[in-house]
């Protein structure tokens, strides 16, 4: 009986003294509460009942914010939600700094994305999405740098509109999409009387133009119809005709 308790004993002993961490994770030891340090990966020996591990995960880790309600500067209500990927870069201070780093960098990406998104106007959530992210990133990585965490990038994923909203905006979509095709119009329009003009000089400078564009066009309507056509005959082309006989 004595073995088998003190064999007991032993294997209680090493089971509380020996662990063994992950790649990606380290042990954040506290010794009669004074904390010692980070240790890890692999093998880490620790003094049964004196030593205290808290596991810490270096892995990046992806957080889905829940969407907020959200009026920006221009008096619009959206909802927006945003997901950010942040990682723990110091353990020691991960643990010590802060009670609950998880939900502390959650609810700071909250008030930061209702605080940013109000503002900005909606035009500016919509069209450079590029730009907020980057702002975010860099209030969020400025708090949470003292608790050791880094966070790498913030993205906003949906701005949901109200309906009132997105009919106005389909309203406008489509008013511009008629100035355009307007413009597109009125600058064929005016090529045309650019090119009519130019023709309109030349035929100024050179009347038997006209001729030779009379004689196309009575060539053309000759190939295309069968059926005989009457044109009148234009007295400046039997001038030609007129004057050699005379001679």
């Amino acid at each position: 009986m004595p073995v088998i308790v003190v064999a007991l004993v032993l294997l209680f002993i090493l089971a509380n003294a020996i662990r063994v961490y992950r790649e990606y994770e380290r042990a954040v030891i506290f010794r009669l509460g004074r904390l010692i340090g980070a240790k890890g990966p692999g093998i880490i020996l620790l003094i049964p009942i004196v030593d205290r591990p808290v596991k810490v995960s270096l892995r990046m880790i992806v957080h889905d914010v829940p969407p907020q309600d959200v009026i920006t500067r221009d008096n619009v209500s959206v909802k927006v939600n945003a997901v950010v990927y942040f990682r723990v870069i110091d353990p020691n201070r991960a643990i010590t700094e802060v009670e609950d780093y998880m939900y502390a960098t959650s609810q700071l990406s909250q008030t930061t994305l209702r605080s940013v998104l109000g503002q900005a106007e909606l035009d500016d959530l919509l069209a450079n999405r590029e730009k907020i992210n980057s702002e975010l990133q860099t209030i969020l990585d400025k708090h949470t740098e003292p608790w050791g965490i880094k966070v790498a990038n913030v993205e906003v994923k949906h701005v949901d509109l109200p309906e009132e909203m997105k009919r106005a905006m389909a309203k406008q979509a489509e008013a511009e999409r008629e100035r355009r095709a307007k413009v597109i119009n009125a600058l064929g329009e005016q090529q045309a009387a650019e090119k009519l003009m130019e023709a309109a000089k030349i035929i100024q400078d050179f009347p038997v133009a006209v001729t030779l564009r009379y004689l196309q066009t009575l060539r053309e309507v000759a190939t295309e119809n069968n059926s005989t056509t009457l044109f009148p005959i234009p007295i400046d082309l039997m001038k030609v005709f007129m004057e050699r006989s005379k001679s």
